[in-house]
């Protein structure tokens, strides 16, 4: 038995909802049995798309029927350029549902499944997950990732109760998908150092076991970026556990701490921003590891500075809510973005008297937190060249983005969000605008890339061949 699969198996027995979970190959033939071990009897229905359809949804109806289940009329969800997580859809899709009463077997990627997720919650019934590309972490995941008016939020939303992974199925989808799955498991890092941060300086405790999970594993999974490139079901299988264990460790803390922090806000602020690559809405994955080589790129400033003396040359403003409204207002050109971002940053507001507290918590805590830091984290360049290997996007020139719109969404990013990231801790310091100008100096992490290297585009060139 692999690791991976020890360690999934683990994070199953810790989850709170799932209790039944197949990864392999041929793994929906298995689907029947999941279901009858989990004393289910009753009707199915598929949420798909026409795409998910034809990779494994008509495969799944067969094998239901042949095993003598109930099977209503399929919910096949269709959107041009593709289809997105609108709270409406899911809505309208949870609807049907409640009339037939029949157990929702999303049979798709991220969208598919958040939509069928949420869904579910409003008819209140359970759900399957039958993943058809190891394309992102929420698989296994409490909530579901869904755009609220145009906002991009989780919604709270139970898990799926089985999870039927047909490595077969998986290794057919197009490569981009496991690129994006793989962007989106390397965020896990910076959600490990920013969490490792945000218990140094007393804002959330660390969960010792969810933490594990996933800070154990992820360099391992994230190693055979090549391999997954070439479609090997063995590294295939590495990025599916890790993408689920990564679900399994939020399903057990009760949100998304253990596997997002920074790096998500960035990608957040894109896919609000509506970023398009080749004329479709970039994918969360993609963004997401673009996020984190920027994230990575801004710890590795941080830890070379002083942050002992600059504690203790630190004098705290006590009131920048007019500066902070102020940057809201110019930061987001929608309403509905405004007031979702002052909500968010409302609740940051109401812990700013906490700032001298927490900036001497991290004083006092260094250099031991450095250390710790330090061997949690992946050098930035390190990562790109994974990224690449992967034939994932790996620079924000992959996702449109140019530099001069980066180093704004660095400050963008943590508007967005509550929750306390190295965005946050610079912030703190009175050093994020200094940091974002070091990265684009010419001896910076950036200033360095003003344009893609060979070896990226020649490693993204190869992956479309």
């Amino acid at each position: 038995m692999s690791d991976s699969q020890t360690v999934l198996e683990r994070a199953i027995r810790s989850a709170s909802v799932t209790r039944s979970v197949v990864v392999d190959p041929n793994a929906i033939t298995r689907l029947p049995h999941a279901l009858r071990s989990l004393e289910y009897k009753g009707a199915c229905q598929l949420v798909a798309d026409p795409d998910t359809m034809a990779a494994a949804g008509n495969r799944v109806l067969a094998v239901l029927r042949s095993a003598n289940f109930a099977v209503e009329e399929p919910i096949v969800l269709a959107e041009m350029p593709r289809l997105k997580p609108r709270t409406e859809t899911a809505r309208d899709v949870g609807a049907r549902l409640k009339a037939t009463g029949a157990l929702p077997v999303a049979v798709g990627a991220g969208v598919i499944n958040d939509v069928a997720k949420y869904a579910a919650h409003v008819a209140g019934l359970p759900y399957v997950s039958v993943p058809t590309a190891a394309s992102m972490d929420g698989y296994a995941a409490s909530g579901a990732a869904m755009l609220d008016g145009g906002f991009k939020r989780t919604l709270a939303c139970a898990p799926p109760i089985a999870i039927v992974a047909d490595l077969d199925v998986i290794a057919k989808a197009p490569a981009r998908m496991a690129a994006w799955g793989y962007g989106d498991l390397a965020g896990k890092v910076i959600a490990g150092v920013d969490w490792i941060l945000a218990d140094a300086v007393g804002e959330e405790p660390l969960d010792p076991t969810a933490f594990a999970l996933v800070q154990d594993n992820v360099k391992v999974w994230l190693s055979a970026s090549d391999r997954i490139a070439a479609h090997d079901i063995e590294a295939l299988r590495g990025l599916m556990n890790g993408l689920l264990i990564s679900g399994f460790a939020m399903q057990l803390h009760g949100n998304s701490r253990p596997a997002s922090g920074s790096e998500h806000q960035l990608s957040h602020v894109w896919e609000m921003d509506r970023l398009t690559v080749d004329g479709a809405p970039a994918a969360h994955g993609a963004c997401v590891g673009v996020g984190t080589v920027a994230m990575l790129a801004l710890y590795e400033w941080f830890l070379a500075q002083d942050v002992p003396a600059a504690v203790n040359q630190r004098e705290w403003n006590d009131d920048d809510r007019r500066q902070i409204e102020a940057e809201v207002q110019a930061s987001f050109p929608e309403p509905f973005l405004v007031e979702s971002a002052r909500t968010e940053m409302a609740a940051k507001l109401a812990r700013s008297g906490a700032r001298p507290s927490r900036s001497r918590a991290l004083g006092a805590a260094w250099p031991a937190l450095r250390a710790r830091i330090e061997a949690t984290l992946i050098p930035a360049a390190t990562m790109e060249h994974w990224l690449c290997a992967c034939g994932a996007a790996c620079h924000p020139a992959d996702l449109g983005v140019s530099l001069i719109k980066l180093a704004k969404d660095y400050r963008r990013a943590r508007l967005i969000r509550r929750r306390y990231t190295i965005l946050d801790c610079l912030e703190d310091l009175g050093w994020l605008d200094r940091a974002i100008e070091a990265l684009f100096e010419g001896g910076g992490f950036w200033g360095s890339r003003s344009r893609r290297s060979k070896v990226a585009a020649d490693a993204n060139a190869s992956s479309k061949e």
